[in-house]
């Protein structure tokens, strides 16, 4: 095929004719990988949004600074789960099938939630009951690794080419609205109860509510066909026996890219959605409602920015919107949290918010830039292990880290240092990574 006739299928010639069925299939692909992308992130991060809860019930210290940090430990924890967890979802999502994987993800995440729900406290069993949260906090961490990276190869293999970008930031969308729902759910469970009602028995609440959203997420995602370029690659015999080893030999520097790129959507996410709620509270001297508050609202501005940040990047290309958000979180990190630090309730919020919305800038182009840089036949290995790298490094250690800096330093901006210096990774990658708008994915 020449060169004009695949960026003629690219542009949408060919790769965007199909019947109203089929297109209504892509309809139900974006439905089932956002479905399930919400109930791993509600069930992901409830456990950081209950942050003071859980320290209270599980890492009990005379220092209450301490006893978070042991939350945020075990919070951090389960991202380096998610490297090992990505890669095993990675071989059975290039090996056996997008959606074999995709379904027990959402299987493992509703197990390790509930289970959660159910485990008694310190109280109770001592250091015993710290342990098990902490194991289940790690099989959440080994089931989130295959989730979102194979959620956006789901629905990038089935997107007409010219609204592909479009198409994947809405399934980002899905890890917002898993955020905001747990958020709501922590905002609606400190208005509803008193706090002695929460540390006595209503904290499990939101993580038992797991096994009913999670049982919509499995039937959805149990209705699932799978990719057309994943069923080619199988009925020509051409998935890989072992994806990893060809990802690291064919696509090592691809990998690279997706770690460094992916500093902003992960250790500026965790700081601008999960950290901030607990900061707002320390640092702003803010009340638990007005901090999920400021975090949902925050939440539901990220949502509406993604998918118009898609729509850019189809538009105007990759590049610009991935320069545009990074650099505007440069500029604004540090006078964002002076706002977030400030005893004024509005003013705070409007800081997390700006901060939110740059991370949601960078991340709406950000998948799909990933998806074009890697051929199908390790594609899912590609992106799980790129993304959960970068998340293990930057992300799930984003709050400890917050925390930690603020206890060492003794200044309360210390954590803008942080977010700062994420979105400077991913601005000065941003200068080595192809534009790839307009190219037909790879096949092999």
């Amino acid at each position: 095929m020449s060169e004009n006739e695949t960026m003629a299928r690219a542009e949408g010639g060919v790769e965007d004719s199909g019947t109203p069925a089929e297109r209504q299939s892509t309809v139900k692909v974006i439905r089932a990988a956002i479905v399930g992308t919400v109930v791993e992130y509600y069930d992901f991060g409830i456990y950081g949004y209950m942050a003071t809860t859980i320290a209270a019930l599980f890492f009990v210290s005379s220092d209450p600074n301490a006893a978070l940090l042991g939350t945020f430990a075990a919070f951090a924890v389960a991202f380096f789960l998610r490297v090992p967890g990505g890669i095993f979802f990675g071989h059975i999502g290039d090996r056996y099938g997008r959606k074999n994987a995709l379904s027990w993800t959402i299987l493992l995440m509703v197990i390790a939630t509930a289970g959660m729900g159910l485990l008694p406290t310190y109280a109770t069993l001592g250091m015993w009951a710290t342990s098990i949260l902490v194991l289940a906090r790690c099989l959440q961490g080994f089931a989130a690794g295959g989730e979102l990276g194979g959620a956006n190869a789901f629905v990038s293999e089935s997107a007409p080419a010219r609204w592909r970008a479009t198409q994947t930031s809405m399934v980002n969308t899905g890890t917002y609205l898993g955020s905001l729902a747990a958020s709501l759910i922590a905002l609606g469970l400190t208005s509803v109860f008193s706090e002695e009602q929460v540390l006595e028995w209503a904290w499990r609440l939101p993580f038992l509510l797991s096994l009913l959203i999670g049982g919509i997420g499995i039937w959805i995602r149990s209705q699932m066909e799978d990719t057309p370029q994943f069923e080619e690659l199988q009925e020509k015999g051409e998935t890989e026996s072992l994806p990893i080893k060809e990802l690291l030999r064919s696509s090592g520097g691809s990998v690279v890219k997706i770690i460094l790129l992916g500093a902003l959507i992960t250790g500026g996410y965790y700081i601008a959605s999960v950290y901030a709620a607990t900061y707002l509270q320390t640092a702003g001297g803010h009340s638990k409602q007005v901090a999920f508050l400021s975090t949902s609202l925050a939440l539901v501005l990220g949502v509406i920015t993604l998918p118009i940040a898609g729509y850019m990047a189809d538009k105007y290309g990759r590049r610009p919107v991935l320069f545009a958000g990074s650099a505007a979180s440069v500029v604004l990190g540090v006078p964002m949290f002076m706002l977030m630090a400030s005893s004024g309730t509005w003013a705070a919020v409007a800081g997390q918010s700006v901060l939110f919305i740059c991370v949601s800038v960078v991340n709406g182009a950000s998948y799909v830039t990933y998806v074009e840089m890697l051929k199908a036949s390790v594609r899912y290995s590609g992106l799980a292990l790129g993304n959960n790298v970068t998340n293990m490094l930057l992300g799930g250690t984003a709050p400890f880290i917050a925390t930690y800096l603020i206890t060492v330093t003794d200044n309360n901006l210390a954590p803008a240092g942080y977010f700062v210096f994420c979105a400077l990774i991913t601005f000065v990658t941003v200068f080595f990574v192809k534009e790839t708008k307009g190219v037909a994915l790879q096949i092999d």
